[in-house]
């Protein structure tokens, strides 16, 4: 069997074992709970008895998916040159309430007011992640304890501001405060007209945020950056060995920085979907914790965009259950049990299936060197 076809089958088979175990582990989890394992399972499938239910668990499902998948690419950038960005929960908040409170202050055409407020988001994450970058590459401060110090700047920097000079006007009876709202010139146009296609009706709310594409567009351009081009194979090699890169003509601080510097420009989109696709402003109630979910979503998929996609759906299927798992009576905690459990499960499956793979092609180098030794004859 060629070594590339068994090294996937391995991985899948691992994967497959992986989510067994994790059914198993949940399953007792959830009998601890005083619930029914079956009753649990089933709810989880459960994306409702109309076709409008059904639309809306799909469009749930799907819209918490984009932002997971644009956050597991910027994690998988430093990853892939054995940099953590753990910064990435700091650098999208930050970003978000900067790239909103722009984007309010003017009206434009459409294309150009989106496309100004993309490019601020990303301005700002990436210089954001460039000052961990700096201080690594001149002080050898290591980016895990830089980032992390950095994460509770920006969010307290992001709480302040929603609060004092980026706050908007609030209406009667709001209990939150927020940055003023986006002209609809800066709105991102939905994708309900794909349920419409198949004669089945608009999903309710924002619908289908029109981000998704651009969330496409970035997975795919990120795959030929990272795997056809120079600058990916720079990157890789200054990973796996800084001093080999340099020998061979790389700048390992250079990559340093070109990689902490995209990591964070991808993360400062984060953001971007809920803002231009629904609640158009950065309020004191804007989703947190995407950035720590896309550390598990590009460890389950492995860095790579197609595997980082499957494991955001994966996590947005599961976070989409939390209603129906209310209504059958299963504590919502169960979601994140079951999502550290597969992650956790899944880290070991591609460890102990890389080993395995490994041995097996040690194996076969030993016995083409030894069928190539001639063997002295002696008289």
């Amino acid at each position: 069997m060629p070594a590339g076809l068994y090294r996937a089958l391995l991985t899948v088979a691992g994967a497959a074992v992986a989510i067994v175990l994790a059914v198993v582990i949940s399953s007792v989890a959830i009998s601890a709970a005083g619930a029914s394992p079956l009753d649990a399972f089933a709810a989880l499938f459960n994306f409702g008895e109309t076709e409008r239910q059904v639309v809306n668990g799909i469009t749930t499902m799907v819209n918490r998916s984009v932002p997971l998948f644009i956050a597991g690419l910027a994690v998988a950038v430093g990853f892939r040159m054995n940099l953590f960005n753990i910064g990435v929960e700091g650098q999208y908040r930050l970003a978000a309430i900067c790239a909103a409170w722009v984007g309010a202050q003017f009206t434009a055409p459409p294309l150009i007011q989106i496309l100004v407020i993309i490019v601020v988001a990303a301005a700002v994450g990436g210089l954001y992640a460039l000052i961990p970058a700096v201080m690594k590459v001149t002080r050898g401060v290591n980016e895990v304890i830089a980032t992390i110090m950095l994460n509770y700047i920006a969010i307290n920097l992001a709480a302040f501001l929603v609060r004092g000079p980026f706050t908007g006007e609030r209406a009667a009876g709001q209990l939150t405060t927020s940055t003023p709202q986006i002209p609809e010139s800066g709105w991102f146009p939905n994708l309900n007209w794909i349920f419409e296609m198949f004669g089945m009706p608009a999903p309710r709310g924002g619908g289908l945020w029109g981000f998704l594409l651009v969330a496409v567009l970035l997975g795919v351009g990120l795959w030929l950056l990272l795997e056809r081009t120079r600058f990916g194979f720079d990157v890789k090699a200054s990973g796996l060995n800084a001093s080999a890169a340099l020998a061979s003509g790389v700048k390992p601080k250079k990559m340093v920085i070109s990689a902490m510097v995209l990591s964070g420009a991808i993360a400062g989109l984060i953001g971007l979907p809920e803002i231009l696709g629904d609640k158009h402003s950065f309020g004191s109630n804007f989703t947190p914790g995407l950035g720590f979910l896309g550390i598990a979503v590009a460890l389950l998929g492995r860095n790579k965009p197609g595997g980082i996609a499957i494991a955001a759906l994966l996590f947005g299927f599961l976070d989409r259950a939390q209603g129906p798992l209310q209504f059958a009576d299963v504590p919502p905690s169960v979601i994140t049990i079951m999502q550290g459990t597969i992650v956790l499960l899944v880290v070991i499956a591609n460890e102990v299936t890389r080993r395995i793979a490994l041995r097996r092609e040690e194996r076969r180098a030993a016995r083409h060197l030894g069928a190539n030794t001639p063997v002295e004859v002696t008289a």
